[in-house]
């Protein structure tokens, strides 16, 4: 049986956050990158800027059947968590396993006013956090979508309140890396809460966009948890 990983960026991201994945993971597993409306192939759709819209929305549109794990990086990981709460409300089956990366448990979410501030604002708050290349702030068309996309994102994500739920009951594993401003290890043990099933952290080394250059490294760690054998380990036959 084939296990579906869907993936779900970072705020301001975009499904390409995933495409260095794409050749790590086993036949045993798919992974689907997830699309945000509103940027690349989803360019001419009305950006998303209320947790509740984009879960519904996804809801409609991704297959979330058989098996499935339930992967978010930072922004994405409260939509993994608010997707399989949504599932349970309505009487659905749940993820094999939810997977936050470098993010806290949404009842210990920090107030922010980022989308409040001027692009200033927005550009040195993307300087801070590292993952967005000078070139693209220095083009002016590119920097105005990007920017567009970043607030809209933060405007999601900081006006986000979890519903009272009861705890998950899936497996969550919580990667985040040891200079991570924004989500420490400390930070990642709240998302025990989360579940009834075991949490599990996992610290690598890297900044808040750890998962790009230790790809290889989170992937292994995640076909561990699901009990699959990486990519390099079915890539070559065994030896007659």
């Amino acid at each position: 049986m084939t296990v579906r990983i869907f993936c779900f960026p970072h705020a301001g991201g975009s499904a390409s956050a995933f495409r260095s994945w794409c050749g790590l993971v086993p036949p045993q597993a798919e992974l689907v990158a997830v699309q945000y409306p509103g940027r690349e192939n989803r360019f001419v759709e009305p950006l998303v800027d209320r947790m509740p819209d984009l879960v519904a929305q996804f809801l409609d549109e991704l297959d979330l059947t058989g098996s499935f794990v339930l992967l978010g990086h930072s922004m994405g990981a409260a939509v993994a968590y608010e997707l399989a709460q949504e599932l349970r409300r309505r009487g659905r089956e749940g993820p094999q396993r939810l997977v936050a990366c470098a993010r806290q448990a949404p009842t210990d979410l920090r107030p922010g006013q980022v989308h409040r501030g001027d692009d200033e604002t927005l550009v040195a708050e993307l300087r801070r956090l590292g993952g967005t290349h000078p070139e693209v702030l220095a083009d002016p068309d590119l920097r105005r979508t990007v920017l567009d996309i970043v607030r809209n994102d933060y405007r999601l994500a900081e006006t986000y309140a979890p519903r009272p739920a009861p705890p998950l009951d899936c497996p969550v594993s919580v990667f985040v890396a040891d200079a991570d401003p924004e989500c420490s290890a400390a930070d990642a043990a709240g998302w025990a809460g989360m579940t009834t099933g075991p949490t599990e952290v996992q610290v690598f080394p890297g900044d808040h966009f750890f998962l790009v250059p230790q790809r290889r490294r989170v992937v292994a760690a995640l076909m561990s948890a699901l009990d699959l054998p990486t990519a390099a380990a079915t890539a070559w036959p065994s030896t007659p």
